[in-house]
């Protein structure tokens, strides 16, 4: 499979941006990458325990057989443990190890590992070059790119972080082989929100391609892992800090990081993200935001995906709103919501803002319609 170069431009950033390389094969490739984009005496590997069975060992082999001295740092794998303590105990074990700031860290796995293998980067000695080797369809399409870092607290997701671009990320499909059915639903929520914010011909296709899709075909999920980084990083390379248009990519994510903290992480990201795409539609139906119809278009291609589209009857109306309103998207006390105008076309909001403040009545009017969901 050829490599695909998909470029992230940063007119701000002192490196003026990075490559995103996606192939099968490249993670073999790895030394040889890291020596033209990351060189370092020295790399950190930060990932989970279930990443590190899989591949740690096949990894640290490639690099050190090319030369690169490589520590593994694993912790127990899952969204509880992307924490301050977490990130404690990892870099404490990088001091006790001797990596100094000549060294580079490798974000290697799901989403968990990227953003707390990044935010470790961005912090350690006062930062670190980083590459970003994700293994999930998520961590591939999207938690691997645009620079977001971080780690959760009792009062929410990503409340804690930092903005630290990769020098490069490397994206290599034939990860995807081990990973769990479920999760690979997961990512694809992230895919339909791509095209639900920028492409509506990109969300017909995967809406006819789900059987490939979720059967794992190669070559459709390489099509999709590449129109979907192209999107992100075309938003990204125009709003670096979320300033601006970057904040449609929360969408589906403030009813989504609510539903996804009150189920304790049972729920994945994405499956939370299904569920806050389909009610956030919703709401900016109500408020003649979002043409009639948006929520129930999504709700069919999720649904074609195996994924969840209503929260669930045991989660109470109040208690979202509650969670919503510690999301870092709430500003003057009031939350706000990135919404989209109709398929494939994002709202951007009052005065350009590309956010929508939403009173909590309205959208709790909204949720509360348990009888009236499917």
């Amino acid at each position: 499979m050829t490599a695909h170069r998909i470029a992230v431009s940063l007119p701000e950033s002192p490196a003026g941006g990075y490559e995103i390389l996606v192939g099968g094969g490249l993670f073999s490739a790895l030394p040889s990458i890291l020596s033209r984009f990351c060189p370092a005496p020295r790399y950190a590997v930060i990932t989970d325990d279930r990443v590190a069975e899989l591949y740690a060992l096949k990894l640290s082999r490639n690099l050190h057989a090319a030369g690169h001295r490589t520590d593994v740092f694993a912790f127990s794998s899952g969204e509880a443990n992307k924490t301050r303590d977490t990130w404690a105990v990892v870099t404490d074990a990088m001091l006790e190890a001797g990596l100094g700031r000549d060294c580079a860290v490798i974000g290697f796995g799901g989403g968990v590992p990227g953003d707390l293998g990044g935010f470790v980067a961005a912090t350690y000695m006062r930062g670190l070059p980083l590459v970003q080797v994700p293994t999930s369809l998520l961590a591939m399409i999207d938690a691997s790119v645009g620079g977001k870092t971080g780690v959760d607290t009792p009062m929410g997701k990503n409340l804690v972080g930092a903005f630290h671009q990769p020098r490069t990320v490397v994206v290599d499909p034939d990860l995807l082989q081990t990973l769990p059915d479920a999760h690979l639903r997961a990512g694809l929520a992230e895919a339909v929100k791509h095209g639900a914010i920028a492409d509506a011909e990109y969300l017909d296709w995967i809406e006819q391609s789900a059987p490939a899709l979720l059967a794992g075909d190669a070559e459709a999920l390489c099509r999709l892992i590449v129109r979907s980084v192209e999107i992100k990083a075309e938003i990204v390379s125009g709003d670096e800090f979320e300033a601006g248009r970057r904040k449609l990519l929360n969408f589906g994510h403030t009813v989504g990081h609510a539903v996804e903290a009150i189920s304790d992480f049972a729920l994945l990201h994405g499956e939370a993200v299904a569920i806050g795409m389909v009610e956030e539609a919703r709401v900016g139906e109500r408020l003649g935001i979002t043409a009639a119809g948006t929520s129930a278009r999504l709700r069919r291609v999720l649904t074609r995906l195996g994924l969840p589209t209503s929260i669930p009857l045991e989660f109470d109306a109040a208690g979202v709103i509650e969670r919503t309103r510690t999301d870092k998207k709430a500003r003057d006390g009031r939350v706000e919501y990135a919404l989209v105008e109709s398929v494939g076309t994002g709202s951007a909001g009052p005065h350009g803002r590309w956010g929508h403040p939403i009173a909590d009545e309205t959208v709790a009017e909204v949720l509360s319609g348990v009888g009236s969901r499917v």
